[in-house]
């Protein structure tokens, strides 16, 4: 009941998720992302620790089909799930089990997949891509919030939506952008929204939080 994006921004080196969905609160346990090491989203009938041990699998050295190979050995289940991984180089790979709803299936594109099961059809994935393919000049979060609208547009999910979210990792263990619309009648306008709330409020905050390499943050600079 889900359509979701995994990416890797070749610019920034970021990983991104997004999701939209007719349950409320898809951006609880669909989104998993590392930085340096790369974005897993476990969908269908979600198992949490597809995401977990993905990343784990990533952190280990392997690529994103090793990684959905590697999972199908730890859950009985697959049959009901869908994953999709996109790895430190951008590589990408999906599975769809074949008990997922229909539609259900994923296309890849260049550094980012996209997936969903209980479509209106392939051509929600289709508009998705179009829509990543045609901002590739744009931030990571700008392109993400495209895909999700223009599937969205499509049908997106045939239940309709009722949450949507954006995850993005840069260099720092803690996400760049975390925005989540839990339920709400219109998530994809509230999630543009609460794009242009984080954009001014939250993320200057952000960027000058402390980082691995500076640990007092913009702390140190406002005490020169």
């Amino acid at each position: 009941m889900t359509f979701s994006i995994v990416a890797r921004c070749p610019r920034t080196g970021q990983f991104g998720l997004a999701a939209a969905t007719a349950m409320p609160a898809v951006g609880k346990l669909l989104t998993h992302a590392a930085a340096g090491v790369g974005a897993v989203a476990t969908q269908a009938r979600i198992n949490p620790y597809l995401g977990i041990d993905g990343l784990a699998l990533l952190r280990e050295g392997c690529d994103a089909d090793q990684v959905i190979e590697r999972l199908k050995s730890t859950d009985p289940c697959m049959s009901q799930r869908q994953v999709a991984v996109v790895d430190a180089q951008g590589r990408t790979a999906c599975w769809t089990g074949d008990q997922c709803l229909p539609w259900s299936g994923c296309i890849e594109g260049d550094g980012f997949c996209v997936q969903g099961n209980r479509l209106t059809g392939r051509n929600v994935l289709e508009a998705v891509v179009d829509a990543l393919t045609c901002t590739q000049v744009l931030p990571l979060v700008e392109r993400l919030m495209e895909g999700l609208a223009a599937g969205d547009a499509m049908g997106g999910d045939r239940h309709g939506e009722s949450s949507a979210t954006i995850y993005i990792v840069d260099r720092e263990e803690y996400p760049l952008w975390d925005i989540r619309v839990d339920h709400h009648r219109e998530p994809m306008t509230e999630l543009r929204r609460l794009h242009g709330v984080f954009e001014r409020e939250v993320l200057p905050e952000l960027l000058g939080m402390p980082t691995r390499d500076n640990p007092a943050g913009a702390a140190e600079e406002d005490s020169i």
